[in-house]
């Protein structure tokens, strides 16, 4: 089976619904569906139900959070690709499974989102230093199975463990990373967590426990003077073109202040 999708819930029954029809008109059929609901009281199981015959594993029931509810469907799964569109999120067309069915030849495969209506795009090669600025969006990624035979889903983290996770297969030599300049998902704003100081929070805590102390102080020192502008760059990404120009000259200009602060 090359794919294993799996979509976690909580009350979010509309959300669900898009989302699970998104899934299931995907031209490729090479995969199953699983479906972790955290026990929603909105009518979600329904809307399941309605469903079931295509799903392969439901479950409604209490969790501990966003990332159990993640685990929960990685020990389910019997993919060799794994891709977690939670409820309210989308494939970008039915044909994408499709489309990458005959290329994964990589451990993690990312590519760009929308973020409603706007397009988010991502590096062509992600260094640590890029990805602590761009992050990445697991919507739009896939994740061959092996990398959950040695990482899950840190449930002690509220916001930031999708990308710790990313970060460790990132520092880890046996994974091999791939973009494809292609969007796969449409990513729901809804969903998105809007608490910046708990985010950089745990951030902090996770750099300072997957880095190596000095590497962690240069980061300390390299997010302190960099913040203000770091925060424009993804709007600026993702908008026209002369902002991307802004946004490569912004770039050019913080490693060449580096260059000289560490000089």
């Amino acid at each position: 089976m090359k794919y294993s999708i799996i979509t976690i819930n909580y009350n979010n029954k509309d959300g669900l619904e898009n989302t699970i029809q998104s899934v299931i008109n995907q031209t490729c059929q090479d995969f199953e569906y699983i479906i972790i609901d955290g026990g929603s009281t909105d009518g979600s199981v329904d809307v399941i139900k309605k469903y079931a015959y295509r799903i392969d594993y439901w479950v409604s029931e209490p969790d501990k959070g966003i990332y159990n509810a993640m685990n929960k469907g990685i020990l389910q799964a019997h993919g060799e690709y794994l891709n977690f569109m939670n409820s309210g999120d989308c494939f970008y067309n039915n044909n994408i499974l499709n489309q990458f069915k005959d290329r994964c030849d990589a451990d993690i495969i990312y590519g760009n989102v929308l973020w409603g209506n706007v397009l988010h795009t991502y590096p062509p090669n992600m260094s640590f230093h890029e990805f602590c600025i761009h992050g990445y969006n697991h919507q739009s990624t896939f994740f061959n199975a092996k990398i959950f035979t040695k990482y899950l889903y840190d449930e002690d983290l509220k916001i930031v463990s999708d990308w710790k996770l990313f970060a460790l297969v990132l520092l880890d030599k046996a994974f091999i990373i791939k973009h494809v300049e292609e969007i796969i998902a449409i990513f729901d704003m809804n969903g998105i967590s809007s608490n910046r100081e708990k985010r950089e929070e745990e951030t902090q805590s996770v750099l300072k426990e997957i880095l190596p102390l000095p590497l962690f102080l240069d980061y300390q020192k390299w997010s302190k003077i960099n913040s203000p502008i770091i925060e424009l760059l993804p709007q600026l990404s993702k908008t026209n073109r002369l902002h991307k120009l802004i946004y490569k000259l912004i770039n050019y200009c913080i490693f060449i202040r580096n260059l000289l602060i560490n000089f």
